[in-house]
This record gives C-alpha cells, sequence and structure tokens, in this order.
C-alpha cells in the first residue's frame, strides 16, 4: 500500500466528531492543517488539541467555528481568539502532566498530524524541533499523517518514529516558521537582564524560555563560567554562549555534557544549531519537566514571566482577567524543581507597567485571573526597578518589598492599598 500521498487524501481519514491531536511550535504541520481547513464545510465538531502552534495558518472562528472546536493545552496567539469563543476553550494543565491525558484515555486521541525529517537508512524520522508531548500524543494515537520535510532537522534524543508507524505521509518542503526578539530587548528588558545576571553564579544550570527577556538574561551571562542547560525550551540566545564557551554542562548531574531541552523555537541558525548535533537533547516533556529530575542538578535557575502579580506574591501568568492568554505550561514545575535545587533561584520576571502605563503589580489580581504559581512558591520577583525577595516574608512584608520595585509612578497608590489592608 502506497503510503505518501497528497495532503488533500491523507487528511481525508479525519471525520466529523473526532478528535485530532496538531504537533505544535516550530513543527506545526501547516500543510496538512490547511488541507484540513479546506473541508470545513463537510466537517463538524473536529476537536484539534495542542499545545502553541505557529506558522501560515489561521484559526479564525468565523471561518471554522462549528466545523472545528480548538481544545487548547496552551493557548497561542494564532488560537487566542477562537480559545475565547464558544469554539474554543482551555485545559489547565502542567505540561509535565499532559501525556496522562493521552495515555489514560483522558482525551483519546483519533488521529495525529505531524511534521518530521525524512527517514534515514534505518527508516526512522525525527520529531525535530518538537519532542515535548508530541511523542506521548503518537504513541497513544489510532491513526498518524505526517507532513515529511528536508528543512526539519533531525533532533537527537527521544524524537524518533519509524516510516512504518506512520499510516500515511505527504512530502513538503517548507522552511520552518522563524521567531526573533533581538529587536525587542529595550532598556527594561535590559535592567531585568542585568538584575538577573547578578543572581546566576558560575556553574548553574538555567531555565529560560523565549522573549524579549530572556534573551536579554541571556545576554547578560557573557563573563559567565559552565553554565549548564535543563529548559523545556530554547532560542537562539543561548547559541553565542556555547560558541564561547560558557555553556559547557560541566557541573550538572543529569545528561552532563548535554544541553537538555524539549523543544527549540527561533531562527535558521537555530535549526541548523540542532540539527544532528549530538549536544543537544530533545527529550519528552514528562522527563524533562519532572520537578523531581529538575532539582538533581546544582544552582537551577528558573525564569519565567507573569501578567501580573498581586502584592502577596500571587502570579497570575495564564489570563488577563478571565480572557485566556496563554497556559500554564511548565512554569510550575521549574518553578517548584529550581525551588527544591541546592543553591537553585526560583525566578519570576516582567515588566512593571503594562502598555498603557498600568501597573502589573496589583493589590489584587484583576477578576477571573488564574494564579499559576501560588504566594508559597513565589520566591525572586524581578522588575526593572529591582529584585523583591519573597521567601520567609509575611504578607505585609512582601508587599512592601514588591511596593519599592513597581514602577515609581504606581508606588503611593500601592502603598495607600497595603495600609488599607494591613494597617
Amino acid at each position: 500500500m502506497n503510503k505518501y500521498k497528497s495532503a488533500e487524501e491523507a487528511i481525508k481519514i479525519i471525520q466529523s466528531g473526532q478528535r485530532v491531536f496538531v504537533q505544535g511550535s516550530a513543527a506545526t504541520p501547516t500543510a496538512l492543517l490547511k488541507a484540513l481547513f479546506a473541508r470545513k464545510d463537510e466537517l463538524k465538531g473536529v476537536e484539534l488539541v495542542s499545545i502553541t502552534t505557529m506558522g501560515d495558518v489561521h484559526f479564525d472562528p468565523k471561518e471554522l467555528g462549528g466545523s472545528f472546536f480548538i481544545n487548547s493545552l496552551f493557548v497561542s496567539e494564532n488560537v487566542r481568539n477562537m480559545v475565547n469563543t464558544e469554539y474554543g476553550d482551555y485545559v489547565p494543565v502542567f505540561l509535565s502532566e499532559i501525556h496522562l491525558l493521552f495515555k489514560r484515555n483522558i482525551l483519546p486521541i483519533d488521529c495525529a498530524l505531524i511534521h518530521v525529517s525524512p527517514p534515514d537508512k534505518h527508516g526512522f524520522c525525527s520529531l525535530g524541533t518538537s519532542v515535548d508531548i508530541t511523542r506521548a500524543a503518537i504513541q497513544n494515537a489510532k491513526f498518524i499523517i505526517a507532513q515529511i520535510n528536508p528543512n526539519m532537522p533531525r533532533t537527537h534524543g527521544d524524537g524518533v518514529v519509524h516510516i512504518d508507524d506512520i499510516h500515511a505521509y505527504v512530502d513538503v518542503q517548507n522552511p520552518l516558521p522563524e521567531v526573533s526578539y533581538a529587536d525587542k530587548m529595550d532598556d527594561e528588558s535590559m535592567a531585568i537582564g542585568k538584575f538577573c545576571a547578578e543572581l546566576i553564579e558560575d556553574g548553574s544550570t538555567l531555565q529560560t524560555g523565549i522573549g524579549a527577556i530572556p534573551d536579554a538574561v541571556l545576554s547578560c551571562l557573557h563573563h559567565h563560567k559552565d553554565l549548564g542547560i535543563h529548559t523545556e525550551m530554547f532560542s537562539d540566545g543561548i547559541i553565542p554562549l556555547v560558541e564561547k564557551g560558557i555553556i559547557t554542562n560541566r557541573f550538572k548531574k543529569k545528561h552532563r555534557g548535554k544541553i537538555v531541552t524539549s523543544f527549540a523555537i527561533g531562527s535558521k541558525k537555530l535549526y541548523d544549531f540542532v540539527d544532528d548535533n549530538p549536544e543537544v537533547q530533545f527529550l519528552d516533556i514528562d522527563y524533562v519537566n519532572d520537578t523531581n529530575i529538575i532539582r538533581l542538578n546544582p544552582k537551577v535557575i528558573a525564569i519565567n514571566s507573569a501578567i501580573e502579580v498581586d502584592i502577596t506574591g500571587q502570579i497570575c501568568a495564564d489570563s488577563i482577567g478571565t480572557y485566556q492568554f496563554s497556559g500554564v505550561g511548565g512554569q510550575m514545575d521549574f518553578i517548584r524543581g529550581a525551588a527544591l535545587s541546592e543553591g537553585g533561584k526560583p525566578i519570576i520576571v516582567l515588566k512593571s507597567t503594562t502598555k498603557d502605563g498600568s501597573s502589573k503589580i496589583v493589590p489584587l489580581l484583576k477578576d477571573g485571573a488564574g494564579v499559576v504559581t501560588t504566594r508559597a512558591h513565589a520566591h525572586y520577583i524581578i522588575t526593572e526597578y529591582g529584585v523583591a525577595y519573597l521567601f520567609g516574608k509575611n504578607l505585609r512584608q512582601r508587599a512592601m518589598a514588591l511596593m519599592q520595585i513597581a514602577h515609581p509612578q504606581h508606588r503611593e497608590s500601592l502603598e495607600k492599598a497595603i495600609i488599607d489592608r494591613f494597617g
């Protein structure tokens, strides 16, 4: 039986009412999604499950609503509008536990759409830039459709799938989507980056995400020594540190000498860097984000972002009030892992104000806001105005420390709120 098909032929296996997993990030299978969306007039109630999706594909509730339902496990920009309508929703879940939804048939998968490298001489394809939750999904899917792309890097680690285990495949030669935050590193981001860098000791193991602030942190580490990487994802910012011999992974206790990640998003330079690079291991997210694994490495520095923080240290990182903006992701996995690591430091970073000048340090979180990291887990909060260390402080002490790193124009109102609340 010939498994090579056109995208239109391959996608015909999907029927109304089925649940379809979609590989995410730079590995989003856009050719397959476009072919699936072209069937919108004949399909009803197809549920799409994924984490972050990228690329030239549009999730428009006006066009797709009724035919497709987005059941997101982490809300990305291109599905945000649909998730916040009747045609979508969000599942609050730690990245480290998503695999259980598939394995326990809580979210049984009828079909998985994936994006892989061409098979090697042994018949193995690579999941490339996105192993994360994809391996668990394909292990539990009834049917697998892959787009095979020579531009997908072949990565080392857990992300291998044999061509015989794929039911249908489509040839594509599209470049992977690229992301860069270099031009978004403003003065505030750099100030936060410098404060973070001062907390990072030589020999630390880093977890950073993607964005202007994580890139700013990495740009401030060029005088450090023997840093390690154990992170759920990374971008271009680590490459100069590897090239300069600053990232060596010498002192890690798990996967010494290796950069450990579960997915990667960035430029073509990044995709070339990870291609057939034995120094970089792409592993299952349930392992990478396992708190018991994270804590074994020395001096784990977990740097995560927030949307707003209340004066007691509650961290909202996934919603703006009731509007679902992103997701829980792996923040708590790494915040807790870093806290339990010998010499570890869990860090939350955020600019002091929103684009319209509102304070991100607030007396109370917005109505309906989600608490991703509890105040008991919060240790270091950093803005461009400084560092607030909350561990061991009572509520009033926390409030005063957070007021000191708020934007100066909001400190008076915060002080009044503190007095009103605590006397």
